[in-house]
């Protein structure tokens, strides 16, 4: 997020309100800038600023190659022709906070400080708890989630749940799954793994997926098997310790925010890969207009703060996701092995 952009009410400098403006509106900066740097957003969405009532998200088959000709061989014509696209239109979001002119004329500084707090926090809290109402209702696979009241898409451009059995091809070359049964174990991790380096495109192309980080809600038995898998560079279930080839290849992401858009008793585990999902528009996160700050007096001499912003979120390309630790979903490995 690029900052924050103030506006001031003609007469606040000359009114009893003119000492508390510069401090409030530096204090909601450096709020803003602490939750900037621990936002999981931006490490889990493709965050791009837009200048739109909404964007198109599309993509293109595969070419078919290179032909051999031989000397002299005519020129093969080949093509592409566009996938599945989605259109994400942008929400409006406000928020709005008031300070009394008895509490500034009382220089009452622990109340000009605690509402600033936490009408900034509100709004960062807000951004991160509409990202992991998205990815959640998707875990459980839904198509939709409700947020404060307004609906929002969880499927992606093939108008299948983000996290899907059977992700169709426009091209009709079958369907794949990012959405599997097995709990996370070290073999999950690498079946989960495997399965997301094969993944194909629409035209049945092999991509460069490779899966870079590991996400998962706040739950203290998934944060134990997850660094028991990753967290040596040995494996302790061997009796000679042999080489533990996961160890050091994961960021890992545990977000609180996810808890309570999953179903109780679900322990969802994620593999992302990041660049993939920067490069091709897995998830997006779209910023129309950054925090806007207006300050103005109301007609009960109160010092009203009000905040406006514009933004949104959805699933374009499945294919940067897949999930474990559905019930329904496909089984990477066979029971019983």
């Amino acid at each position: 997020m690029a900052g924050i952009t103030f506006t001031e009410g003609s007469g606040l400098q000359d009114s009893i309100y003119g000492k508390c403006q510069e401090p409030i509106k530096l204090f909601l900066e450096k709020r803003g800038e602490a939750f900037e740097q621990h936002s999981m957003i931006k490490e889990l969405f493709c965050v791009s600023p837009s200048k739109s009532f909404g964007e198109k998200f599309t993509s293109m088959t595969a070419m078919d190659g290179f032909k051999p000709v031989g000397e002299n061989g005519a020129y093969p014509v080949d093509g592409m022709r566009e996938g599945y696209s989605k259109f994400i239109e942008h929400m409006t979001w406000k928020d709005s906070f008031s300070l009394s002119r008895e509490i500034v004329e009382d220089g009452k500084l622990m109340d000009l400080k605690k509402k600033p707090a936490g009408f900034i926090a509100g709004y960062h809290r807000t951004r991160e708890r509409f990202g992991a109402a998205l990815l959640g209702a998707a875990m459980g696979g839904k198509e939709e989630v409700s947020f404060s009241g307004k609906v929002f898409s969880c499927t992606a451009a093939d108008g299948k749940c983000l996290f899907y059995k059977a992700h169709p091809s426009i091209l009709d070359k079958g369907t794949q799954s990012n959405q599997f049964a097995d709990a996370f174990s070290v073999d999950a991790l690498g079946a989960m793994e495997s399965a997301m380096q094969d993944f194909r495109g629409d035209a049945g192309e092999v991509l460069d997926v490779s899966p870079d980080t590991i996400l998962i809600p706040n739950d203290y038995a998934l944060k134990r098997d997850v660094f028991a898998a990753i967290g040596a560079d040995k494996d302790p279930a061997t009796a000679n310790n042999g080489f533990n080839y996961q160890y050091g290849r994961w960021s890992v992401i545990v977000w609180p925010y996810l808890n309570q858009f999953i179903a109780k008793g679900l322990k969802p585990w994620v593999l992302v890969d990041t660049r993939y999902n920067e490069e091709y528009g897995g998830a997006v996160w779209l910023d129309r207009v950054n925090l806007e700050v207006r300050s103005e007096i109301a007609a009960n001499d109160a010092n009203v703060w009000k905040g406006y912003s514009r933004f949104t979120a959805g699933f374009n390309d499945w294919r940067p996701f897949a999930v474990g630790g559905i019930k329904d979903g496909t089984n990477l490995i066979a029971t019983g092995t």
